[in-house]
């Protein structure tokens, strides 16, 4: 019975976290190509207006729709999150397939850089590489890219050492399968449900990572908008606009609560 209610549990997880992100999807294409107002065209006389029905969200300290910054900042750090799980994702893969199926002498030395670099916070790491390649969005992926390979490639790794020893595999190599063609076509199917959860957590790492470069002012840049950015640049502004720290804020909050809620539903699957 209690069986039955976590899994009743873990499904509603996946459906609300797969609305929540599908709905966020949506946004991300649609500021891609549309948004109600220039989100860089400042108009001085309507500087922090209220939430109302020609400024859904309210306007910012340079008379800035709120809602165009947003749907904006939702492109931006969609773009980059999916930039860095891609370069991230894509290089880790590769190396915790090769290693984790060869073993051997160039396992050991792959492992001991990946516990090197997990030993030092991802955040403080990323703002080294940011400093030394300086801002911008380009850098800021690339950083967060490197950054995740090793994540990436300790968890494939493993998958890996658990599988290659299977009857299956070993019925692949008495059939002349080469090991290129065991590692991609007969392993690697059988490690996507497990893939597919570091993804959607390595998204909302990317997401959380980015906002927090922006914030710092070594991520996306101006005049670009950013989530983090807009955050802030509207501490100064608590207590006399709060809806300007309050729209990024809680739409950082709802992207990462969705793709929280869908890995830990994927886990049930």
């Amino acid at each position: 019975m209690a069986e039955k209610r976590t899994k009743v549990k873990k499904n509603i997880y996946f459906r609300v976290g797969l609305g929540i992100t599908l709905f966020f999807v949506v946004l991300m294409f649609v500021g891609l190509i549309y948004t109600p107002y220039d989100p860089n065209a400042m108009n001085s006389s309507e500087k922090f207006l209220a939430p109302c029905l020609s400024h859904p969200m309210g306007t910012d300290n340079f008379g800035r729709d709120i809602f165009s910054r947003v749907l904006k900042g939702i492109s931006m750090t969609g773009l980059v999150a999916v930039s860095t799980v891609a370069i991230g994702g894509t290089i880790g893969t590769i190396i915790g397939a090769l290693t984790g199926f060869y073993g051997g002498i160039v396992d050991e030395i792959v492992m001991r850089i990946n516990d090197t670099l997990n030993g030092f916070p991802s955040i403080l790491l990323a703002l080294v590489i940011v400093s030394i390649l300086g801002p911008g969005k380009y850098n800021v992926i690339l950083a967060l890219g490197i950054l995740f390979i090793p994540s990436f490639a300790r968890i494939v790794r493993s998958e890996y050492i658990n599988y290659k020893n299977r009857d299956f595999v070993k019925s692949a190599r008495l059939m002349g399968a080469g090991s290129l063609r065991i590692i991609f076509l007969h392993i690697f199917p059988n490690i996507l449900p497990t893939l597919l959860v570091t993804i959607t957590i390595g998204f909302n790492n990317a997401v959380l990572a980015e906002a927090g470069l922006s914030y710092l002012g070594i991520g996306i840049q101006p005049p670009d908008a950013s989530l983090g950015s807009m955050l802030s640049d509207a501490q100064s502004y608590l207590f006399s606009a709060p809806w300007y720290a309050v729209m990024p804020g809680m739409t950082i909050v709802l992207f990462v609560l969705g793709f929280s809620l869908l890995s830990e539903g994927i886990c049930s699957k």
